[in-house]
């Protein structure tokens, strides 16, 4: 988690340099994408810990809400009308479409799974038919 704390201030830091410089988002998009998707690893692995320290999570959180919070502010206050409410848009579609692929993964991980359950299961049968009838065919022999 801490490789994704540092490279989330490190875009952070690109992200507010390029803003207070009179840039625009567009200029520092790689960053802006880097840093919201270290903070949702971070959540959703703080979410997931339960061992270590629970402070340090809140805290990372904490920090990482802090500087999302400047970002809206200047989203709102400097950016174009409408900017802040776009992007809660946006954050929404994409959050359901990492749900959704989230969602085929796992689905097609599972029904690999059963397939592969499936075929052990038949390769076991088949196994055993065929030793039953060579034992059939020893003892005529």
């Amino acid at each position: 988690m801490l490789a994704e704390i540092q490279e989330a201030n490190r875009a952070f830091d690109i992200i507010k340099k390029t803003l207070t410089n009179a840039g625009s988002l567009a200029d520092c998009a790689g960053s802006c994408a880097t840093y919201f998707n270290c903070k949702s690893i971070i959540s959703r692995r703080s979410n997931k810990r339960k061992k270590g320290s629970q402070l340090e999570n809140f805290l990372a959180l904490e920090k990482l809400r802090e500087r999302e919070e400047w970002i809206r502010e200047w989203m709102i206050y400097a950016g174009r009308p409408g900017l802040y409410d776009d992007w809660l848009k946006f954050q929404s579609m994409a959050k359901k479409e990492r749900a959704k692929k989230e969602r085929e993964r796992r689905a097609k991980e599972q029904s690999l799974s059963y397939v592969a359950q499936q075929w052990v299961k038949w390769m076991g049968v088949s196994v055993s038919t065929l030793a039953s009838i060579l034992g059939a065919v020893a003892e005529f022999i």
